[in-house]
């Protein structure tokens, strides 16, 4: 199996327990965060929803600098207000991963990709890495900590890889 199959297979598999934890993400609560030192649960849904175009960049450009020194080049978190809008910020990223992936083969992604914050290089790896770890593992990171957002606000946690608390597996 051709790498890009493989990841396309997985993003494709995790789309849809991702789709119900964006799904149950409550509205309203953007700026609610289970501690001071935690991020907000609407940037964390929003980290969520975009993390698959990251693959993009991954793919199409030699690098990213996600903490660029010059404030007018830094990026700027989705805001949302309405789960339908998280959703569709979520199924456009999905889009341009896939695409990404449709469109490249084993050979480009052993190339490396860097990945810098203010200029510095955090890493500078092949492309195959950088998607599994970097965005892959990253989002199932992420989405996980998501669920526990859910939990301590009294939404229901769907099951992701096994049943939960509130979402059993039919047999």
């Amino acid at each position: 199996m051709k790498m890009n199959e493989l990841f396309l297979e997985t993003l494709k598999r995790e789309e849809a327990a991702t789709r119900k934890v964006l799904e149950r993400v409550p509205e309203g609560q953007n700026d609610w965060a289970p501690h001071e030192k935690s991020m907000k649960m609407g940037y964390l849904a929003s980290l969520v929803a975009t993390m698959p175009m990251w693959i993009d960049s991954m793919v199409n450009q030699e690098g990213i600098d996600y903490a660029p020194k010059d404030p007018a080049k830094q990026q700027k978190p989705i805001e949302w207000s309405k789960t339908s809008q998280l959703l569709d910020v979520f199924d456009s990223s999905m889009k341009k991963a896939i695409a990404a992936l449709e469109s490249t083969n084993d050979e480009h992604l052993m190339t490396n990709w860097k990945l810098q914050a203010a200029g510095h290089t955090i890493t500078d790896e092949p492309r195959y890495i950088n998607i599994m770890q970097g965005m892959l593992m990253h989002w199932a990171h992420h989405r996980g900590q998501l669920t526990v957002y859910l939990r301590l606000r009294d939404a229901a946690v769907p099951a992701v890889y096994g049943p939960s608390a509130d979402e059993k597996f039919a047999f």
